[in-house]
């Protein structure tokens, strides 16, 4: 029990320390995007830069953080259990890096030289051929991003494996100040193509920041072909699976831009703003907890561990639900401020704002129901279930796009699109959550409904407040960033936070950031 309670504390700490690197990286994603949009604003170029640069962002879900990584990341905790030595273990990771230049290389060169047909004939419905040519020029440029990202996701989960989380979490920092500082230098020299600067140079920076340790740790960078061994064949086996899952949602997302890219201008920037907004908390605190405990989860099942991890899962979903609850209900009702004070001067204006708080509405319900998802997919992958995952997913991809062809020729438009999406991410997250109950009937399933109910109760009088204060004072956001607006955000931020956690606390909430204290 002494054992467990060390690694609950070391757990936490671990999330902990990602979630604050992870705030000031969305902190600095805020700024990055307040800088775009005051340079760029939300006209035809924005949104050709949103759109294009959406591309490699959804193929790194394949290739990095996403697919390669959910095979990977169980495969090699596997050989860290059950090898004696390093070199299973060294060999594996070449491999794996060897096998992303041979697919990767390939995939830049072909999709520079064919990006005219890729941008025109089935990406995007820009009619301006202006925009058309652009689009077509800054894809070529930031398509190599993918091959960047993905050579330092594998790096990332190398060092997430061997417990080194703070390193590998500041990485996304400084791609945002790189980018930050790119458009600021160069926007008068370079224009929209600043952009490209930042993102090339800010890839190759999130490699070599976390060299030192990963070098340190006796990994290396040498070609290795010989794809025989066992270790890499499982990944393979696991990967096509799990690519096929996240491909699913690439599409689904690419679609989506399409569908915005067809709309009124405005509409393509709005929703690549919107999704910014919601990945600050999304991002801090559900890839934060996805991070620590999917290798967790990984390394009890390799070793058989079956209670310790279903109730690891059970600390996911119910910390998922406590950080992410409050978050989506914040956003929701404070979506104008928050967007007016971090983007509202420039070229962007009121009513660039109205149309992305107004998305950001539709994508706020499904907060915390897309980070449970994401954690159950990780925790099937945990366990080798490559299967239920794609299933669930290709429900949600169909249901997102059915859903998109009808909300967006209402009088929600784009803002459709981002309703579409948190109702079918609803369907699949009920239809995970019931599979779990009559799979595993040793879950805790008690622990995490009584917790969800506390968690409701915590978060209802706060969000009543919120509400009516913002009602009382109206719409102070219209006038851009002010002293009044500033202090009336940052005390509603703090007030609510407050009370939320007296409630958490009052309740006995199992909440991440009282464990600490209640374990030891």
């Amino acid at each position: 029990m002494k054992t467990n309670t060390v690694n609950i504390q070391k757990t936490s700490l671990s999330a902990i320390s990602v979630m604050i690197c992870t705030f000031i990286s969305r902190i600095l994603g805020f700024l990055r995007v307040a800088v775009i949009g005051a340079y760029f604003g939300a006209t035809g170029e924005a949104d050709v830069l949103n759109s294009v640069f959406s591309v490699p962002n959804n193929l790194r879900k394949l290739m990095a953080e996403g697919a390669l990584s959910s095979a990977f990341i169980p495969v090699l905790t596997e050989s860290l259990v059950k090898e004696q030595d390093m070199s299973s273990t060294k060999k594996l990771v070449r491999n794996i890096l060897t096998f992303q230049v041979l697919i990767l290389v390939p995939v830049c060169i072909l999709s520079i030289i064919y990006s005219d047909f890729l941008i025109n004939r089935i990406l995007f419905e820009f009619t301006d051929p202006y925009l058309q040519g652009l689009a077509v020029s800054l894809f070529k440029w930031f398509i190599s991003y993918l091959l960047l990202i993905s050579i330092s996701a594998v790096i990332m989960a190398v060092l997430n494996s061997k417990n080194y989380f703070f390193i590998p979490s500041i990485t996304p920092i400084l791609f945002s100040i790189t980018v930050i500082s790119s458009v600021v230098f160069f926007y008068r020299s370079m224009g929209i193509f600043s952009m490209v600067v930042g993102v090339l140079t800010g890839g190759i920076l999130q490699i070599v920041f976390q060299l030192p340790v990963y070098l340190r740790e006796g990994f290396d960078f040498k070609p290795d072909t010989d794809f025989s061994n066992n270790y890499f064949k499982k990944i393979m086996k696991n990967w096509f699976p799990v690519v096929a899952t996240a491909s699913i949602f690439a599409i689904s997302q690419q679609i989506a831009m399409r569908f915005a890219s067809g709309l009124e201008t405005g509409s393509s920037s709005a929703l690549s703003y919107a999704i910014v907004f919601w990945q600050l908390p999304f991002g801090i605190f559900s890839a934060s907890i996805i991070t620590v405990l999917f290798p967790r989860m990984s390394k009890f099942a390799a070793a058989g561990k079956r209670p310790e991890l279903l109730e690891t899962m059970n600390t996911g979903v119910i910390n998922l639900f406590s950080l992410l609850l409050p978050s989506s209900l914040f956003i929701f009702i404070m979506g104008p401020e928050l967007i007016s004070i971090a983007m509202q001067r420039g070229s962007f204006t009121p009513e660039n704002t109205y149309l992305t708080s107004f998305v950001l509405k539709g994508f706020a319900p499904g907060l915390f129901i897309i980070g449970f998802f994401n954690f159950m997919q990780r925790f099937y992958y945990s366990v080798h279930n490559y299967r239920k995952p794609f299933i669930y997913a290709l429900i949600v991809c169909i249901f997102d796009v059915v859903l998109s062809l009808i909300l967006k020729e209402t009088p929600l438009r784009v803002c459709g699109l981002a309703v579409a999406n948190s109702l079918a991410f609803s369907a699949g997250a009920l239809l995970m959550l019931f599979d779990i109950k009559s799979s595993y009937s040793d879950y805790n399933f008690r622990k995490m409904i009584i917790n969800k109910i506390k968690i409701s109760v915590s978060v209802f009088i706060p969000s009543a407040v919120l509400l009516y204060s913002r009602n009382y004072l109206g719409e102070i956001w219209k006038a851009g960033l002010s002293i009044e607006l500033l202090f009336y955000f940052l005390f509603s931020v703090l007030i609510f936070t407050a009370s939320v956690l007296v409630f958490y606390a009052i309740l006995k909430v199992d909440f991440i950031f009282f464990r600490k204290r209640r374990l030891a």
